[in-house]
Formats: structure tokens, sequence, C-alpha cells
């Protein structure tokens, strides 16, 4: 490169600002080789500021060392230092204010790499050494994340999955890469999501407080060690989804807020721009350089990366004014609503952009509200999300299965409600770290009865959810049944895996994983009406439930028949539309699940008898709290 390549010019900035280049190209800090040196060119967007300078461990942090200059009135600042190398520390020195000078050190918001924290300071990273393993996954993904095909995530937050044996201090990313494969393998998931990565100064904010949006947090070692993580999952067969948090972030003050001495990234008015449930900022999404921010931001990782999916975290408050606010604590939109116009546009082009760019990736999000067309196409006036996450399934389900079994009857319809709206939306159901935390209790704890009813009950819960159609979601610990809730400072306590109900759990959800990714019936017409049908819904008496589930492929239906009762029923008369042997795929009361072994063992018959409008029925015995997975022997219909 000549020198005059080192710097980004008028033309650069318009391509960015038309699409046709993204942010992380041009700006932050990017290693430079010209004909006579080797150096970085550093470039920040602050239009607010009256002088800027890079400083850092290559300048002794002097102000004066190397001041930035102007792109145009583009807002843009940059300088080309020579004689920088990768590792390199620095921040962003602004000036703002006019006469009554205010000075601030920021760290560069596109930078690709951090300090461990307490320390705040940006690290020169070169992003082009990294070779990557995972062609095979790459060519691969389009087929395993369609509508059609299974996806079953395992939710982890890094920090607390696993820790050294010897002292409880955290993995790093390479030592957790084999062991998270390893394990994702023999439970049978299809994908792990990761709790936010991103950099972030507090480790009780989870990663939920963002200040290094294009850097993966220096907690678990450099970008070239996250890679590898990815890596290595993609060659074991697991994709990797990330949460990602677009909708607000933290004041401190090395981070994005009043960045440049204005409401740079954040909307001034604090009725708009203040989240009064975390006391945090929220992202102006009606300004171009924040909707730039952003959605290269989401490029980015699935560029840089190769990451495989985002879930958007938070997505309601993003687009609600008054969410979270009391009256006259927020403000309007143009038409006098409470929609936020501007945040709906933006994950609209967010989703149409990654959709363009990067077609076979996945968009999930966390969305709680009745906002309708959120899985919808954009061109039919959807916001454009691959998936939402199913917040009611999970509310009333939970609540339902935390009823004593007495009761369950007379709410037998909060626990059945889902399936009037399952087919409005892409779904996912997701038992999260959310419900975990905070008083909430562990999902074993959540459960009535004594330690027996209450492993039955979460196995219960489990099979339940992979019957319900829609994508599976489980946080790290629960397929074990822990007794103490999720603990960011702690780790999983993989000591339960040889304890008796414990490890039964975890063998139910490995198996139920297996049946869910080799049966097509669970998961070919996931979306679709035709590919659920209820039995009978409406049983309060015995409080007993049961469905079919069905694929286009002409296989007969499997039946799920799910006894939320703590009584065992026997010769309990099912419809069935098959004939033939009904023969057990999966019976919770196993005895290798920590069951009682009651059930139904050499099968049962067909019996010419209609019932529950189904041409044939069968006499089953039902083990309390349990559920039954059962298909007939009579291969395809005819």
């Amino acid at each position: 490169a000549r020198m005059s390549d080192t710097l980004v010019t008028d033309d650069d900035l318009r391509r960015m600002t038309e699409g046709r280049t993204r942010v992380y190209e041009l700006l932050g800090a990017h290693l430079v080789q010209t004909d006579r040196a080797r150096g970085v060119r550093f470039g920040v967007v602050a239009p607010g500021a009256d002088a800027v300078s890079v400083v850092g461990d290559f300048n002794g942090w002097e102000t004066a060392a190397h001041p930035m200059g102007r792109v145009g009135a583009s807002g843009v600042w940059q300088r080309w230092v020579p004689g920088v190398e990768p590792g390199a520390l620095y921040k962003y020195r602004i000036q703002s204010g006019g006469q009554a000078a205010v000075v601030v050190d920021k760290a560069d918001p596109l930078a690709f790499a951090a300090e461990v924290r307490p320390r705040t300071a940006s690290r020169v990273w070169d992003l082009s050494s990294y070779r990557w393993h995972d062609a095979s996954w790459q060519e691969e993904r389009g087929h395993r994340q369609t509508p059609s095909a299974p996806i079953s995530i395992y939710e982890v937050h890094l920090g607390s999955w696993r820790r050294d044996v010897r002292d409880g201090s955290w993995l790093s990313y390479r030592q957790l890469a084999s062991e998270l494969a390893e394990y994702l393998v023999t439970m049978e998931f299809t994908h792990v999501e990761l709790l936010p990565v991103s950099e972030h100064p507090l480790d009780a904010s989870w990663g939920y407080q963002v200040t290094g949006y294009y850097a993966p947090t220096s907690r678990f070692g450099t970008p070239d060690d996250f890679r590898y993580l990815v890596d290595t999952l993609h060659q074991a067969g697991i994709g990797v989804i990330l949460d990602w948090v677009p909708g607000h972030f933290p004041d401190d003050p090395h981070g994005l807020a009043r960045f440049d001495g204005s409401a740079l990234y954040e909307y001034a008015d604090p009725r708009q721009g203040r989240h009064p449930e975390w006391n945090t900022q929220i992202f102006d999404l009606g300004r171009p350089v924040v909707r730039d921010f952003l959605v290269s931001n989401a490029c980015f990782w699935f560029d840089q990366y190769h990451i495989d999916g985002l879930r958007v975290d938070a997505v309601a408050s993003m687009l609600y004014l008054d969410y979270a606010r009391g009256d006259g604590e927020w403000v309007p939109n143009a038409q006098g609503g409470r929609e936020n116009l501007e945040a709906a546009d933006f994950l609209r082009g967010l989703n149409d952009t990654v959709c363009r760019d990067f077609p076979n990736v996945l968009m999930f999000a966390e969305e709680s509200t009745a906002w309708p067309g959120v899985s919808r196409r954009t061109d039919d006036g959807g916001l454009g999300f691959g998936y939402k996450w199913n917040m009611g399934w999970m509310n009333d389900t939970l609540a339902f299965m935390s009823e004593e079994p007495r009761r369950r009857g007379d709410r037998l319809g909060d626990l059945t409600f889902s399936l009037t709206y399952a087919f409005a939306e892409r779904f996912l159901l997701p038992l999260s770290h959310d419900e975990v935390v905070h008083g909430k209790r562990p999902i074993v704890d959540k459960m009535p009865g004594d330690d027996r009813q209450r492993f039955a009950n979460a196995r219960l819960l489990y099979g339940y959810m992979y019957g319900h159609p829609g994508k599976k979601l489980l946080f790290m610990g629960n397929e074990l049944g822990p007794r103490r809730e999720w603990d960011h400072d702690g780790v999983v306590d993989w000591s339960l895996a040889g304890m008796a109900g414990h490890d039964g759990l975890q063998r139910w959800v490995r198996d139920l994983n297996h049946l869910y990714r080799s049966d097509a019936r669970l998961h070919a017409a996931d979306s679709e009406p035709d590919g659920f049908a209820w039995v009978d819904h409406a049983d309060r008496t015995s409080v007993v439930v049961s469905f079919l589930r069905t694929d286009p492929s002409g296989l007969a239906p499997l039946l799920f028949v799910c006894n939320f009762s703590d009584t065992a029923h026997h010769d309990y008369r099912i419809g069935v539309p098959e004939p033939g042997r009904w023969t057990e795929r999966l019976n919770s009361d196993a005895v290798c699940y920590g069951g009682s072994g009651v059930g139904n063992l050499e099968g049962v018959p067909a019996e010419s008898r209609p019932w529950q409008g189904q041409p044939r029925s069968c006499r089953l015995t039902l083990p309390p709290l349990s559920v039954l997975v059962m298909a007939p022997t009579t291969g395809p219909v005819s």
C-alpha cells in the first residue's frame, strides 16, 4: 500500500453509508502495511468533538503525540500511526464543550479486543490471522437450520458452565472448546447459545451491559481463542448462537454514553433514552450512525466469527416507548401511539440485511408481547425474524406445573392455551437462565410434591415441551435438576450427574433430544398446523392430555399421552388413528430415568372401537406424573 492508502476517504465513507462497506471494515483500529512502514489506521465517529487524539502504550498516553484529523463533514476522525503492533493498548481522548472543555478517554466502539476487566483500554488486533477448519459445517448449515430441521439449543454462560477444578478460575475459550463440544454431542443438542460474549465490565450483568460490541470478552482469551471455540463446535456438528443486545448499553465512562460530549448513540431525552428497569441508556435507533453501528455489528459476528445465529435480547423493550414506564414518563410516537416506529424499522432493516448477506443463519427475537408478525417476512408486513421466543408458553406451563396435581384439572386450559396461537409465529420454547434466578427457584424445586414427585414432574415437563410444536431451549444445568439457583460466580454442579434422580433426568433429556432429532414427526412440520392434532385436551378429571405429531412423509403419527395427575390410570382408553400394536418409544417413568417402571412394555393393540374422534382406540396404563410417547407398528399410511 502507498502512504495515502492508510487513510479513509470521503468515497469510502459514502460507500459505508450506502451499505456497500460495513463500518468495521473502515473504522476502528486496522493494521496497514505501506511501502515504507507498518502501522495502524485509527478511525472513530465523534461529530460533537472539538478535538480527538489516539493515546496508548505506544505513545505514553500523551494527548499531543497523535492528534486525529476530521474527514470532511462526516464526523469521522482518523490517524495513521506507524510502528503500532497487534496487542497495543489504546483509547480515544475526546475533548468537547467548547471553552468549558470536557476531556474523556473512551474505549474504541469498534475495537476488536479489550483489556481484561477491570481495566478498560482497547487492544489492537489482527483479525486476518486465524485459519478456519469448519468448511464442512458451512456447507451443511443451510440444511441444519431450516424451519423443518430439529433445533434443540443448550444455553450456556461460559463463566459458570465449568471452571478449573484446581482453583475455581475461569476456563479459557480453548479449554472450554473440547469439553463443551463433547458434552453437547453426548447430550445430542443441535446448537449452543452463549449468553453475551461481547466485552462488558460487570460480571454480574451476565454480559447484558456491553461496552465493546465488536470484541469477544477477554475474560476467556483472545479473539482467535474465541474463534477456536466456534471452530471446534462446528467441527463437532454444533451450531453457535450468540445472545446480542442492541436495545441498551451501560453508563460506564469509557463506553458509549455521551461518547463525544453529546448523546451520540442514545436518545438525549431521558424519557426516551433512559431504561428504568436496567438503569442503562437506550440506543436511538432512528439515527444513521446507530443503525450502521448495530447492523454492521450483527454482520460482523456472522462474517468474522462464523456465528450461526443471534438471539436478539429484550425486543419488547425496544418496540414499546412506554415499556416499564408510567404515565408522563414516555414520549408518544409521531402518530400519538406507544409503538417505537424507529425500532420496528430498525429491526426490519436488520433482518433484511442479515437475510440478504447471510441467508442460512438464524435470527431469534426475545419478544414477550402480542406484536404481530415478529417472525413474518418484512415484505409481508412482519419484522423478519426467523423465530420468536414463546414466553407465553413458558409462563403458562411453569405456572401450571407448579400447582399441586389435585388442582391442575381446574387449570388445564392454562396448559393447553398455547396451542390456540402456536402457529401464528415460528416459535422457540425457552426454559432459559431467566427462569432459575432471582428467587424463581430451579426447575425441580418449582415442582410440587416430595423429591420423587418433583423429578417425575420435571421429566413430564420436558417431555411435554419436546412434544409441543416449536424449537427447544434449555439452560445449562436444567438437564441435571440442580437444587440451587444459577449463580454466575458459581459453576454447574457436575457431581449431580452420578446421583439418583439427577442422572435419570439427564438421561431423559439426552433421549428426548435423540428422539426429537431422529424422528421427523417432531420437527418436519414444526411450524405448520398439520403437524399437530389434539386427541384430548379436556380431561380435567384424570388430568391427562394427549396429542399426535405428524410429518409430511406419510409415517403414522406419534402419540403423546401426558398424565399430569399423581395417580396411575389403568385401562385408560385413548383414541388412535392407526391399526396395529402401539408401542412405547419413550416412557418418562422408566426405571432408567428414575421412575417406578410402570408402563406398557409389550405394547397395546388398537381396538376397532372409535374414541375421542379417532377411528380406533387403545387401553393404556398411565404412570403418575408421566409422559408416554407411542407409535404404531403399521409403517407408512397408504
